[in-house]
């Protein structure tokens, strides 16, 4: 892929302001879009490309860390993670069992007996949400520490990031799974 930020006229940073983003696809679109004169579809794709990419986190740091020549290689979960996976694994196989339990429930009074068990899993999984929008706020929260050490020649800062787009990759993928629970609940 080409460079996102160059074809959106933006900084090559990990902590991109999200207004300013909007602004700079919302400009390079109009210009590029078919139904203008000179417009290109081909050139409107990329740029929508370009948009969704710089609009993640995850994959606007992978995309940095590309652009930087930074091989990929599989970073390890520290015991912290490893915990939080832990506890998402174990609520959403908690979440499955039940499912399998309320499909089975044929009558009005098997349904309401599992009516408890179901509010404690919808707590449970509201909870893990929380934790999980908590902790990847506080990451997001680190970007422009990054950046600033990138702009000051920090060695460590590219590999303190890719460590960061991991971890961010990990929250995103489990915040999808609880909230997807959350729904099979209702």
């Amino acid at each position: 892929m080409p460079n996102a930020f160059a074809l959106l006229g933006l900084p090559r940073i990990a902590a991109l302001n999200e207004e300013a983003l909007q602004q700079a696809w919302l400009a390079a679109s109009r210009s590029a879009h078919p139904d203008q004169p000179g417009g290109d579809a081909a050139q409107a794709a990329e740029i929508n490309s370009a948009y969704e990419t710089l609009q993640a986190p995850e994959k606007r740091l992978k995309h940095l860390l590309e652009l930087h020549e930074v091989p990929w290689r599989t970073v390890p979960i520290d015991e912290a993670m490893m915990g939080l996976f832990g506890r998402v694994g174990s609520t959403l196989q908690n979440v499955a069992v039940f499912l399998k339990r309320k499909q089975a429930a044929t009558s009005a009074l098997a349904k309401a007996l599992l009516a408890p068990d179901e509010m404690r899993l919808r707590e449970q999984l509201e909870e893990l949400g929380a934790t999980l929008d908590t902790e990847r706020t506080r990451l997001l929260e680190s970007l422009p520490a990054f950046d600033a050490r990138l702009n000051a020649g920090d060695s460590t800062a590219l590999t303190d990031l890719q460590h960061l787009q991991a971890r961010l990759a990990y929250f995103g993928k489990w915040q999808t799974q609880v909230r997807e629970a959350l729904l099979s609940l209702m």
